[in-house]
């Protein structure tokens, strides 16, 4: 009976030492994200921001803000925006 009872204690431990992995795994792949690079497979540039934090917040006020915009205004907006982050080059092309 003694040694039914360790191997069940045996059993009953490494149970609840995975269970704790999967929850800090879980955890740590969650920040994670944000800290690889693009190219290795983490978040594109132009992903929003984490929920919770102030530039989600302003995210989501700028969002609706455009949503709200008449389409001929938005259209205008994202236009001009284009020309301001568009290429600079100067140069022509022979």
């Amino acid at each position: 009976m003694p040694t039914r009872f360790r191997s069940f204690t045996i059993l009953l431990a490494l149970g609840a030492g995975l269970c704790g992995c999967g929850t800090v795994n879980e955890k740590l792949s969650a920040g994670m994200g944000d800290y690889i690079p693009q190219w290795a497979g983490g978040l594109p540039a132009d992903a929003p921001p984490r929920p919770g934090t102030p530039q989600y917040d302003a995210y989501m006020k700028e969002r609706e803000r455009k949503r709200l915009m008449p389409a001929a205004e938005r259209e205008k907006e994202e236009q001009a925006q284009k020309g301001a982050t568009g290429s600079t080059s100067g140069g022509a092309v022979h």
